[in-house]
Formats: structure tokens, C-alpha cells, sequence
């Protein structure tokens, strides 16, 4: 396994503050997201956005993504390209997945969004899938290994009837987009790397309705379920502390046994 780097607390910090414009665009995305919209205007104003707040798009030209923002809606997984013609329908759900970098080092997250009412089933998946990502940031403690994240990501979406994705993982961040460690959603308790406070992860369920295997599509981006099923997908970047796990990417500053008195990497 490659070098896992350890960020200081101003590290984190910085980090930190690429993630928030990261959690205000996706707010504002949520806003925005209802039926006729396109995602095509869903990127352009995340692109808009973030330079408002001079950040830069991480996504755009990242190993030659055109864009700022993934738009993956119902059986798609990841990577949804933005698209003038991809109108919003009632009872879709839209995955939005958004990074910039500030200052040097990066900033990630996602969200799944109803457009307006979605089926019951489409709002399980989705609630399923948010509840396994806390699962598993429950598990980003000084002393666990980096696969209790992932085994506990799994065990909450099997028991609910629902597939984990495997060839999409969560990862390191920091000064790179993707750094190490690679954080599959599955997977055995007790084996990896041993967590150490100044580690940072963007963890990130991708979850199935159905089965957990997936296509590519012509475009050599977009990941969809082979049975064209829903799937959804949740990220927060978080931190590794004495305290806790730390949630880096959200307004309100949502943590998991975290207390700020005592915060130290």
C-alpha cells in the first residue's frame, strides 16, 4: 500500500475550508433540483458558485472529465455527465458529486436528491444509503482498521436487502484528489491499515437496488447498474482525530463522537 500522509491540524484545517464550499454548493444544488431542470444548469451554476467563493472546480479536466459536477440519475451509479438535454423528471433521483481545491488541497462530497416525490422504495435506498455512510464515519476512530469502515458500510445495506458496489471506493484526500488509502464499501472487519489521528478520508457508499455489478457507457464515464436498477451515493471528506471522527464537509457540523474542547490531531 502506498504512503497513507498524516495532515496537521492546519492541514485540516484548509481542508476544511475547501469542504464547506463544497457542502454550500451542494446546498444550494438541493435547492435548484426539482423537474425540468437540466443538469447541464445544475453545472453551470455549481461552476459559478464556486468561483464566487474562489475556489476552482476539482472535477473539470481531472484525467479529462469535462466537467464540475457528476449528475448520475436513478441506475446511474457515478460519473453522470452534465447534459442540456437530461431534464429532471418527477420521481427521479439525481446523485450530485462536487469537489474543489482551495489554497492547495481538496475539498469532496455527495448527496442523492429526490426530485420532488419519489417512490417509497427510491426513498430507502436513499436513506439506507445516507445511514450506511454515518456507519462507517462511525468507524474512522484512532485505533480501528481501515477496513471497519468498510464492514460496516456493508453490513447496514445487506441487512437491508439492498448491493454495495465494489469497483468504486472511498479514498485519502488532502493536497491530491485521490491520495491512499483506497476505502472499499465491503468487506471483512479488523484488516488494513491501523487509523491514525491526521488521517483524512472521502468516504462513500455507492448503493444498489438491485444487484452490485455495473456497466460502463460509451462515454467512458458514465457507471450504471447492470440491471438498471436505482442506486444512490453519499461522500463526506472526514477527519481522523483523538476525539473522533470529524465531519469536514458539512454545514451543520455534524460529527460522530466528537467534542470541540479537546479537539487535537
Amino acid at each position: 500500500m502506498s504512503l497513507i500522509t498524516l495532515k496537521s491540524r492546519e492541514e485540516i484545517e484548509k481542508i476544511r475550508r475547501a469542504c464547506l464550499i463544497v457542502a454550500e454548493v451542494l446546498e444550494r444544488l438541493k435547492e435548484e433540483t426539482k423537474p425540468g431542470v437540466t443538469t447541464w444548469d445544475l453545472n453551470q451554476l455549481s461552476e459559478e458558485l464556486a468561483r464566487r467563493r474562489k475556489a476552482r472546480p476539482a472535477f473539470k479536466g481531472y484525467r479529462g472529465y469535462p466537467y464540475a459536477l457528476c449528475t448520475s440519475i436513478n441506475e446511474e451509479i457515478v460519473h453522470g455527465m452534465p447534459s442540456k438535454k437530461r431534464v429532471l423528471k418527477e420521481g427521479d433521483i439525481i446523485s450530485l458529486d462536487f469537489g474543489v481545491i482551495v489554497d492547495g488541497f481538496y475539498g469532496d462530497a455527495a448527496i442523492t436528491i429526490p426530485v420532488g416525490r419519489i417512490s417509497e422504495r427510491a426513498e430507502r435506498l436513499c436513506r439506507v444509503t445516507e445511514e450506511a455512510l454515518y456507519k462507517g464515519i462511525a468507524q474512522a476512530r484512532v485505533g480501528n482498521r481501515l477496513s471497519d469502515i468498510s464492514h460496516a458500510i456493508q453490513t447496514h445495506v445487506e441487512k437491508e436487502g439492498f448491493s454495495v458496489v465494489r469497483e468504486f471506493v472511498g479514498h485519502g484526500i488532502g493536497r491530491f484528489l485521490h491520495e491512499s488509502p483506497q476505502i472499499p464499501n465491503y468487506g471483512p472487519p479488523g484488516r488494513g491499515v491501523r487509523l491514525r489521528a491526521g488521517m483524512v478520508f472521502a468516504i462513500e457508499p455507492m448503493i444498489n437496488e438491485g444487484g452490485h455489478q455495473i456497466e460502463i457507457l460509451p462515454d467512458g464515464w458514465t457507471a450504471v447498474t447492470k440491471d438498471r436498477k436505482l442506486s444512490a451515493h453519499f461522500e463526506h471528506t472526514v477527519a481522523v482525530t483523538v476525539s473522533g471522527p470529524e465531519i469536514l464537509s458539512s454545514l451543520n457540523e455534524r460529527t460522530v463522537f466528537f467534542d470541540k474542547s479537546n479537539y487535537k490531531v
